[in-house]
Parts: C-alpha cells; sequence; structure tokens
C-alpha cells in the first residue's frame, strides 16, 4: 500500500512495490496521504514514486470485472483522483522509474512534471489494444497534457533525485493561487473528470 513521507519541504507518495493497481482500498490510500499534504502548512511539494518494477499498472480490472455493478462508481472514484492531482495546489512530480501503463500514466499525465529513466520502463496507453475506450475524463486529460507528437519524455537516470529537485524548487509555490492558476487551466478537463452522472459517456 502507498506510504508517505516528507523530506524537508517536499511529501514523497511511494505508491508501493506490486503493480500498484488503482483497487478502491489504493484509492482511499492515495486520498489519505494527498489529504496530508494538502492539510499541511508552509511551502511544500510532492513526488510520488514507486519501488518496484512498476509505477502503476493503472485500473485493477480483476477487482472491476468482479465488481461489474460498481463500475460507475469506480471509475468515478478513479476520475476523482486524476481530477484531485490534476488540481492540487502544490507543485507534483512523478518520478516514473518502472513501466507506467493505462490509468497509471493518465495519473503520470495528472502531474505538473514527469521524469523517467530513457533506459528502463515503459510509458504505454494500451486501450485500444486491450478494446478498452477512453472515457471522455480520460480523454480530454491525455489530449490537455500531451503535445499531439509527444507520447513522453524519458529523462536522466535518478529518476526520484531529479524529480525531489524539481519539487523542492517549485516547493513555495504551494497554496491557493497555484489551486486557482490549475483550477482555470484544466477547467474544461476536470468538469469531466468530476463528472459522477456520465463519466462513461
Amino acid at each position: 500500500m502507498p506510504t508517505l513521507d516528507r523530506q524537508d519541504n517536499v511529501f514523497v507518495l511511494d505508491l508501493g512495490d506490486s503493480e500498484n493497481r488503482f483497487h478502491p482500498d489504493w484509492l482511499d490510500s492515495v486520498n489519505a496521504a494527498l489529504d496530508q499534504v494538502e492539510q499541511a502548512d508552509g511551502p511544500r511539494a510532492l513526488v510520488t514514486a514507486a519501488t518496484g518494477k512498476f509505477y502503476s499498472n493503472g485500473l485493477d480490472l480483476d477487482w472491476l470485472f468482479a465488481h461489474a455493478d460498481q463500475h460507475q462508481d469506480y471509475i468515478s472514484s478513479v476520475h476523482a483522483l486524476l481530477a484531485r492531482m490534476l488540481s492540487l495546489p502544490v507543485a507534483t512530480v512523478a518520478a516514473l522509474q518502472g513501466h507506467t501503463f493505462a490509468a497509471g500514466a493518465m495519473f503520470s499525465l495528472a502531474h505538473d512534471f514527469r521524469v523517467m529513466r530513457a533506459d528502463r520502463g515503459f510509458w504505454c496507453l494500451p486501450e485500444a489494444d486491450i478494446d478498452l475506450p477512453f472515457t471522455p475524463g480520460m480523454s480530454a486529460l491525455i489530449a490537455g497534457r500531451l503535445a499531439p507528437q509527444t507520447a513522453h519524455e524519458a529523462m536522466i537516470t535518478e529518476v526520484r533525485a531529479v524529480a525531489m529537485e524539481i519539487a523542492q524548487a517549485q516547493a513555495s509555490k504551494a497554496g491557493e493561487t497555484l489551486r486557482t492558476i490549475k483550477a482555470r487551466l484544466y477547467a474544461p478537463v476536470l468538469d469531466l473528470l468530476r463528472d459522477k452522472d456520465n463519466p462513461l459517456g
């Protein structure tokens, strides 16, 4: 399960050492950690990272198929996390040390910055290959965060250290001004991600 640590002005949310799929318990744990980050005072920033082979493998499809009657509520909770990260009132940096797939890749896109090794891990949106269409909110997030020709940027080797440097430099920007800027910049995306009545489109 995810754990939260603080190093000076930078909170580090370790997503775990497994595939870090979006199981409802995992979502609750991440949201609880984000509560702590938001409620803290003073300059602060957030790095998300993982310690295993995966940063995140996205939706917990096993759980979803076993709980098909909760499909809409589950997708709404994933959308809520994406919207929350996109509009968090602190600078956010995703340290992608390993495979980052599907909703895990979308979660990384909801951060302000992403750092990834060029020699390890893949960043992938495989939904077309697995016959699982993007929701309108997910499509808006991807279109809003990536240049049309860009799938991802791979950066230098020590992703967590680079992510910490970026986050530390941004920590003083935490607060309502940053929240307002993000809310206005991503208003149409946030509206779609927060739509609980029709998240599947």
